[in-house]
């Protein structure tokens, strides 16, 4: 096992502004995260959303199956957090940023303009395991808040951190975007999300793509 670049066993309270370990402060931010997610989730009433719907949700057929890949999201934004914080500071730096960009810019259209897709099945064609996973899904998840998708914002940050890196092998150079592709594809089939909230994740990727790397806000 690779050792981390740096030692966290040395972590304190009254170092913890210092070169060596100010990243760790950025995990702050999730606490924030967290907080507007409930808030937004649980604050804004159904009446007041906007419905998201475009033809396309209408050609893509529910398929249970993609459960999967949409829940092994959050093993990937997890994964690859962990893997800059240990192995690639700048990296974890600039992942970091790039979501709390995407973060914040969601945050605030779904305060502003609250919206709501109504995609979901009313009842559940088959009875299997995936569909017993995808009903705890919905169950734990309400349907407001999706414009624009935090899945897809998430998963191309995420592409587009790994993409820049010189050291990224080859091997995930291909499967990454592959991986990305069928996340946001997953999200469509499983019924979480329409086609226009991944689309309208894109302006927010393409901000947090310029301050990160064209406008080089982190050094």
């Amino acid at each position: 096992m690779k050792k981390p670049v740096v030692d966290y066993r040395k972590l304190r309270l009254s170092n913890i502004t210092g070169p060596e370990f100010r990243h760790v402060l950025l995990l702050g931010g999730w606490i924030a995260y967290f907080a507007l997610y409930f808030l937004t989730e649980n604050l804004i009433p159904f009446e007041r959303c906007h419905p998201i719907h475009c033809a396309l949700d209408d050609a893509i057929p529910f398929c249970e199956v993609f459960v999967v890949p949409y829940l092994l999201w959050f093993f990937l934004v997890a994964g690859s957090l962990l893997y800059f914080f240990l192995y690639d500071i700048p990296s974890f730096r600039r992942l970091s940023i790039y979501i709390m960009i995407t973060q914040a810019g969601a945050m605030l259209v779904y305060i502003i303009w609250p919206s709501i897709q109504l995609l979901r099945p009313e009842t559940m064609p088959r009875d299997n395991f995936f569909t017993w996973v995808l009903a705890f899904v919905y169950r734990f998840d309400t349907p407001t808040g999706v414009l624009p998708s935090l899945h897809a914002a998430y998963s191309i940050a995420i592409w587009s951190v790994f993409r820049h890196r010189k050291e990224t092998a080859l091997w995930w150079r291909i499967l990454l975007p592959i991986f990305v592709a069928l996340i946001i594809a997953a999200t469509f089939f499983a019924k979480q999300h329409s086609v226009l909230d991944a689309l309208a994740a894109l302006p927010l990727c393409l901000i947090g793509e310029a301050l990160i790397y064209w406008f080089k806000v982190l050094k």
